[in-house]
């Protein structure tokens, strides 16, 4: 799925939209959803929303020269395959200082990560962690500490300070929130060339067997409810949600902008 931002931005620039661009793809997205497609000449009269979104999201792929068969709302795998090519596309693009606006200015943007934090790997210490967490891929092993970039400590610190408060330790194991998945990693970005924010141990990885890389909010876990207050303490320290702000890779969590 792309993400909500994209897609009002999309909506108003087709004159159809003139709502907040806030990410939340509400009433006035979803009737702006439906005049685009009318507008496109499709008969969406029987379609319920979810569809009409895809359909959307069709829509702006092809746009994009991206190949997916028939603007016909329905999720095949021509359109897997599409979404696919969408967000490797995404992995390579820096966006419009307006479309970051909203992202808290504490840390540098993607681009300018190595000017910050300076090279690869290096400038590490240890975060100590505030509960056990479990390694996401041996669930008997527990972690009470990792490694993470200098500049990033202290915030991440904070994070998890007011993650334990706010959840407690039973519920952060109940909703997987303790499941380490990574942090410090020198490697390129999955479906692109540029480095990986977890380069510099700035970015982490929680539940990813319930936060695939690839899924949107239809079904990654930290797209629910219960995990909103997780989501806004790490954005109020400066860290960004790729699952808030791309509707992929929900598991993931850095300390640079877009």
């Amino acid at each position: 799925m792309i993400d909500d931002r994209t897609l009002q931005r999309a909506l108003a620039a087709r004159g159809h939209y003139a709502g907040l661009i806030d990410g939340r793809y509400g009433d006035l997205s979803r009737r702006a959803t439906r005049l685009a497609l009318i507008g496109d000449g499709l008969a969406i009269a029987d379609w319920i929303d979810p569809r009409c979104r895809i359909a959307l999201e069709q829509s702006l792929m092809a746009e994009a020269g991206i190949e997916t068969g028939a603007i016909d709302g329905l999720t095949g795998p021509q359109t897997r395959i599409a979404l696919e090519q969408w967000q490797n596309r995404l992995r390579g693009l820096t966006p419009r200082a307006a479309e970051v606006a909203h992202q808290p200015a504490i840390f540098p943007r993607q681009r300018d990560a190595g000017a910050f934090y300076g090279e690869p790997g290096q400038s590490q210490t240890m975060l100590e962690l505030p509960f056990p967490m479990r390694l996401a891929w041996d669930r008997d092993a527990v972690i009470r500490r990792f490694s993470i970039h200098e500049k990033a400590h202290d915030s991440a610190a904070r994070a998890f300070a007011q993650i334990r408060d706010f959840y407690g330790e039973a519920a952060l194991r109940n909703l997987g929130l303790d499941l380490f998945g990574g942090s410090l990693n020198v490697r390129n970005m999955r479906g692109g060339k540029a480095l990986s924010m977890h380069s510099w141990g700035i970015a982490i990885d929680f539940d990813p067997a319930h936060n695939a890389l690839r899924w949107g909010r239809d079904r990654a876990r930290m797209a629910g409810p219960d995990y909103a207050a997780f989501l806004d303490i790490w954005e109020a320290q400066g860290w960004i949600s790729l699952g808030r702000e791309r509707n992929y890779d929900w598991m993931h969590v850095q300390a640079a902008r877009l």
